[in-house]
């Protein structure tokens, strides 16, 4: 599958996070989740997510192996070496890699249309293609495909060339996120999305539940064809934060048959910010809780300020995880949540992406939400760094940073 030098770089990475792994720190590290993702943690966890600073940390230019498969585990390979190296937060090196089983899903049937890019890293907008209800129709239910002698191809290699390096495990889906307005306004656009609530609510909210029913036939396809994976551990949750937890997976477990309420959920309606919280309700979120039903855990937003649209984020079931973003008042959210949710606060990244990091607004910023957090569940979660300008050096004093404000700041 792999040519003789892409076998021989994959072995010598492998055996290099093999020998990061066997630090103790890695159990200290797994043993700190499990107590934070079951309320018991004693501080608040710290974890980077370098997002859109991966193409600086990890250029693809600077990948060495060419076959597709090979650059996939290049990549999680060298990013498990450079969090070693530069970013010493809470998150374990594991020595678990993961070789995916083969599999399609078709989606909504019809692809979204989008304006070009004018730079890499540029915006774009939607080109909507849905123009009256009954455009709708042409989307169509999802059907998931498995595919077993691709698989099993696959796992005999990679198992023969670094099962005896790595614990390798074979998966299928470990990410149960899922965004319907996000979908909406893929096929309808931003701004008609915004109009269609006051001129065509029927329409949205047949359009939302179709997106619903979808989602709900899509998983329990993949929990079907066997391709549900256990997420209670390193496997990041889209709200923020790592899975690992001994609440999942549920009671009856077999592991020859992994269902969907032994897995982590997530859901978000970024595109509804600035909506009311009535509407919030009535267009998105009590579609949302029908599909979070299936999953054993969840969590819920992402970068939407949900400070004031608390009433029904809880009613979410077994919801563990709700979002605070960078622009929310951790204020509104303690009286709400206390301690028995864990508020995922996403500091703001921007400090980290100007020229000289802003040392001094970071330390501001952290002890005065930790502050505010004081009497909850907490987690730190630094996202969406798009740029640390060629310093990942940028993360490892942000993490110092903010250990320093936990230690400060947090009473417990």
């Amino acid at each position: 599958m792999f040519d003789k030098s892409e076998e021989k770089l994959l072995t010598e990475l492998a055996k290099k996070v093999a020998f990061l792994a066997e630090d103790p720190i890695n159990e200290e590290k797994r043993r700190f989740w499990h107590r934070h993702n079951e309320l018991k943690g004693e501080r608040p966890a710290v974890f980077v997510h370098p997002d859109g600073a991966w193409a600086e940390l990890l250029p693809s230019e600077s990948l060495v192996t060419n076959h597709y498969l090979a650059r996939h585990f290049e990549r999680i390979l060298r990013q498990r070496i450079i969090r070693h190296e530069y970013l010493p937060d809470d998150v374990p090196i594991e020595r678990t890699l993961r070789v995916e089983k083969v599999w399609s899903n078709s989606w909504w049937g019809v692809s979204p249309k989008f304006s070009a890019k004018e730079t890499s890293g540029g915006s774009w907008h939607h080109i909507p293609i849905i123009e009256k209800p009954d455009d709708w129709k042409s989307l169509k239910t999802p059907v998931v495909e498995y595919n077993d002698a691709a698989t099993k191809a696959r796992w005999e290699y990679i198992n023969g060339l670094l099962g005896d390096i790595l614990d390798l495990e074979l998966a299928g889906n470990v990410y149960y996120n899922f965004h319907l307005m996000h979908w909406y306004c893929d096929y309808r656009g931003l701004e008609n999305m915004f109009m269609d609530l006051i001129l065509e609510p029927d329409m949205v909210k047949e359009a939302i539940n179709f997106f619903a029913e979808g989602t709900i036939s899509m998983f329990k396809q993949m929990e079907a064809l066997g391709l549900i994976s256990l997420n209670n551990n390193d496997a990041f949750h889209y709200t923020g934060g790592i899975g690992y937890t001994n609440s999942l997976p549920a009671e009856g477990f077999d592991k020859n048959h992994v269902r969907l309420k032994d897995v982590w959920g997530a859901a978000e309606a970024q595109e509804f910010d600035s909506v009311s919280p009535e509407m919030h309700e009535e267009f998105v979120l009590k579609y949302e809780r029908k599909v979070l039903d299936l999953f054993g855990l969840n969590g819920y937003g992402c970068c939407d300020n949900l400070g004031k649209k608390l009433d029904g984020v809880p009613k979410i079931k077994n919801l563990r995880r709700v979002a605070v973003c960078p622009w929310a008042d951790i204020d509104d959210f303690l009286p709400v949540l206390k301690d028995k949710y864990i508020m995922t606060w996403k500091p703001q990244p921007a400090y980290l992406a100007q020229e000289k990091e802003n040392v001094e607004a970071i330390e501001n910023e952290l002890n005065t939400g930790i502050k505010k957090a004081n009497g909850g569940r907490l987690e730190l979660i630094l996202r969406d760094t798009h740029t640390v300008k060629n310093e990942p050096e940028r993360f490892t004093k942000w993490i110092e940073i903010a250990r320093n404000a936990i230690e400060k700041s947090w009473m417990g």
